[in-house]
């Protein structure tokens, strides 16, 4: 039996660190909130592996012979697949009953150094309420057919008498990991009590993050995306830092890799360890989830801008306090004689205004305006640039 899953990876194929996703009860890899957060991870340098368990989605078996006990054993077999054909995970991030089954898997994944759970129930058996009024068909007969969130799905009775003695306070206690308990206090599907027992069973390091106005489900993209930066930024105080590249790999390497997805124009950078988004307006097409193509164009600009000033000013010793630099671009019309039949040519403009601040003479400003001129992505884009393409194979 195979369990499907994706591996999603820094734009630049190089991840910090391994983590593996486990998606709340009867949801799957593909929910919005589980994709926006994973993919979030991979800009803060992460590789994530999200997969179906056993019954769901496109993974095989059937969720009818699935038990508390084996969703924990798909976790240890996904960390098992990352550990042979990646790397082995050094992060554990379970969602709702995912989360509860992360806790109790965590002592099979030794490469495992810091676990988080997301809106996850102190017991398993919280799951059994969305269904309630079928637990003595499921007694009596078996199995049942269940209704959750308008999907149907067969529930055995293994299922509940696994769940019933399914108890997780002793691998909390045994845990051995630093844990951050995230829960959003207005959660309606698992109420906030269930953090508080999660926490208070823990041992330190613990922590606790409130994900404030989040539903359940992280529907909303950006509480998605606030939940993978704040426990990216938590995880990194338990995980080995980042070696910095020899020489020999920063020449081999590229500089910028960009990848852009199947789902509008969003597309994902790497720059080294440092990633980010560009995305273009919802007016035209896009999802506004970063700067458009021109902006960074901009950005790069503006900051090579304020560097080459603070460098020019620190070598003179002049008192520069802070460079501020507003940038536009445009297009407009092409005055060239030379060119009379093409009337309507236009040309791309950008204009740049420098703020300058502290206590410099008129002479000091104009020489830094005048600095601003030769700064580098200045006389690149002044210059030209050739731009060679190639295929990948």
């Amino acid at each position: 039996m195979e369990l499907a899953g994706r591996l999603e990876l820094p734009a630049d194929g190089r991840p910090r660190a391994c983590a593996v996703f486990a998606h709340c009860f009867t949801c799957g890899k593909d929910l919005r909130g589980a994709v926006e957060l994973t993919r979030a991870l991979t800009l803060e340098g992460f590789a994530v592996l999200r997969f179906d368990f056993t019954g769901l989605g496109e993974s095989e078996g059937e969720f009818s012979e699935t038990t508390f006990s084996s969703t924990a054993d798909d976790i240890v077999a996904a960390a098992e697949f990352l550990a042979d054909e990646y790397d082995p995970p050094r992060l554990l991030i379970g969602h709702s009953l995912g989360g509860t089954a992360v806790i109790r898997a965590t002592e099979r994944i030794p490469s495992a150094k810091a676990v988080v759970t997301i809106g996850a129930p102190f017991a398993a058996e919280h799951v059994t309420r969305h269904f309630s009024e079928q637990l003595d068909a499921i007694e009596s007969e078996g199995d049942a057919e269940v209704s959750i969130a308008g999907r149907s799905f067969t529930v055995g009775r293994d299922f509940l008498e696994d769940v019933e003695e399914s108890r997780i306070e002793a691998c909390l206690a045994e845990l051995g990991r630093p844990l951050l308990v995230m829960h959003a206090p207005g959660d309606r599907i698992v109420d906030i009590h269930n953090a508080a027992r999660i926490y208070t069973a823990a041992k330190h390091p613990k922590s606790f993050i409130s994900l404030d106005s989040a539903d359940h489900l992280l529907s909303e993209p950006a509480d998605a995306v606030y939940a993978a930066r704040t426990l990216a930024a938590w995880a990194s105080r338990y995980l080995p830092p980042a070696e910095d590249p020899t020489v020999e790999e920063l020449v081999a390497r590229e500089d910028v890799t960009v990848r852009t997805g199947t789902e509008g124009f969003r597309s994902d950078i790497r720059s080294g360890r440092h990633g980010l988004v560009a995305d273009e307006p919802v007016s035209v097409g896009g999802g506004d989830d970063g700067p458009s193509p021109y902006d960074l164009l901009l950005a790069g600009l503006g900051a090579c801008t304020g560097m080459t000033l603070r460098m020019y000013a620190d070598r003179k010793e002049w008192p520069l306090e802070e460079v501020t630099v507003h940038l536009r671009h445009s297009k407009v019309h092409a005055v060239d004689e030379a060119h009379p039949e093409k009337p309507d040519a236009r040309i791309d403009r950008i204009d740049r205004e420098v703020e300058l601040a502290g206590p410099l003479d008129e002479a000091q400003r104009a020489r830094l305006i005048e600095i601003a001129e030769k700064c580098p992505v200045h006389r690149t884009l002044e210059r030209g640039v050739e731009v060679v393409t190639r295929g990948s194979d």
